[in-house]
């Protein structure tokens, strides 16, 4: 397309309407409040992305783990710098999925994965705030160049004023002269015609013709004045169109320079909210990746392992034979009654000579032994109801600390013990952490505890 120009399009019909430059001056006043307009965009758009910024940054910092204590506490703090967050929460999390069974992994897999989030999240706050910056700067350099413009434009403004004025009032001037000029020459016409029509040789013909001759002296002084204002008028003319043109020329490079200022602004303004989507994109991303490593039955296996508080319900209560709760173990494996004194003595022998027969607990709550078919021996001492079930209650009660590896694993530490799978353990200690003591060949150390099976 063809570029139109100012100075070829802004004209009047009269010699005095300025109505093209009018419409010029316009346009750029209306320039100037378009500069305007976008100042106040963009600094409303900065305060939103400096608040919202802050307000993430906020978030960020309120996230959890600031009542973690010792390393672990240090280990968040340091987590928050996103330098060498993301190797080091990808690392840890590909641990925790190569040993997804081992316990000590997973918390601290969670808390990074914690702390990356808050990590972004900041990182997110701090770009906007970063963006809000930039918008500022923005808004500083519209600010400069609309100074700058109206600057330019007020000089030219002036000396087109100065101009217009000048045309003005040369232009009532000449139109004044010619209208002396017109009436002077009627006058002189006049004047004439009657000179003309008087023939009668007298003083009175004298003057008339006289007075003639100095209306046709004025009427040529006025054509004169008349004459040299019309050229002075012209030469004015043409200043004021060379500078009309100049004018406009200015005019349309200020207008161009502002059009072409506002385009690249607000450019620029949408290609910085671009890179703020994929950036955000990008941060959110990064969590996925992370997010997508968790697994339901792995965490709740890890809950299980750190806080398990056993396997069993507690057994249920059993009747307990007051007369017979006294009865104890001694070193050789017999029972005895301790004495009570005369008074339970003989209420023992009354019970006895009443019933006969009187039914104790055995240690599994099964058979039911007589105490009448017991035989008491002088020294109180008798054989123990239900000890021939002692020993094979002894039996149950070792193999229940024998447990079957399920997994192999490799002591890391010193104080660990190395199994394969298949080998028999007996447990010493269940650890609240998640590591058992166990022994195995002699050898003792601790493994993880969900690498073991009941037998």
């Amino acid at each position: 397309m063809a570029p139109l120009m100012f100075k070829d399009a802004f004209w009047g019909s009269d010699f005095t309407c300025h109505i093209g430059y009018e419409a010029l001056i316009q346009r750029l006043r209306d320039g100037r409040h378009m500069c305007k307009d976008v100042e106040e965009l963009l600094k409303m758009r900065a305060l939103a992305e400096e608040k919202y910024g802050k307000d993430l940054v906020t978030i960020a910092r309120k996230a959890g783990g600031h009542e973690e204590i010792s390393t672990l506490r240090a280990s968040f703090e340091q987590l928050k710098t996103r330098k060498f967050m993301h190797s080091c929460v990808l690392d840890k999390v590909n641990q925790s999925t190569k040993h997804c069974c081992n316990f000590s992994y997973m918390p601290k897999v969670q808390n990074l994965i914690l702390a990356f989030l808050a990590s972004e999240i900041e990182n997110i706050g701090n770009f906007h705030i970063h963006l809000a910056d930039i918008l500022k700067e923005e808004v500083k350099k519209i600010e400069t160049f609309r100074e700058r413009q109206k600057e330019q434009r007020k000089k030219f403004q002036s000396i087109m004023e100065k101009v217009q004025k000048k045309k003005v009032t040369w232009y009532k001037k000449t139109m004044e002269s010619k209208k002396n000029y017109h009436l002077r020459c009627r006058e002189a016409d006049e004047a004439e015609q009657g000179a003309e029509k008087t023939t009668v040789t007298s003083k009175n013909t004298e003057k008339i013709r006289h007075r003639a001759k100095q209306y046709r002296q004025t009427a040529n002084e006025a054509e004169k004045l008349y004459s040299n204002n019309i050229v002075q008028l012209e030469s004015i003319r043409h200043d004021w169109e060379e500078t009309h043109k100049s004018t406009c020329e200015v005019f349309q490079q200020l207008e161009g320079d502002r059009i072409s200022m506002l385009r690249y602004s607000l450019w620029d303004h949408c290609n910085q909210f671009s890179m703020q989507c994929v950036k955000d994109d990008e941060f959110h991303e990064e969590v996925r990746k992370l997010l997508e490593q968790c697994d339901i039955t792995t965490d709740n296996n890890c809950f299980i392992g750190m806080k398990s508080t056993g396997s069993r319900p507690p057994e249920p209560i059993v009747f307990e034979n007051y007369y017979q709760r006294d009865i104890s173990k001694d070193s050789n494996g017999q029972a005895h009654f301790e004495e009570r004194g005369d008074d339970m003595m003989r209420s023992s022998e009354g019970l006895l000579a009443s019933s006969g027969t009187i039914s104790v607990n055995s240690l599994q709550n099964s058979s039911l032994t007589s105490i009448g078919e017991v035989e008491i021996s002088d020294d109180g001492y008798a054989p123990l109801p239900g000890l021939q079930r002692a020993a094979p209650l002894a039996t149950e009660q070792a193999d229940e600390d024998i447990y079957v590896v399920l997994y192999a694993y490799a002591a890391r530490e010193g104080d660990e013990l190395s199994v394969s799978r298949g080998d028999m353990v007996r447990v010493l200690e269940q650890g609240e952490d998640g590591w058992w003591t166990v022994e195995r060949n002699g050898l003792s150390g601790l493994v993880p505890g969900n690498y073991l099976g009941k037998m």
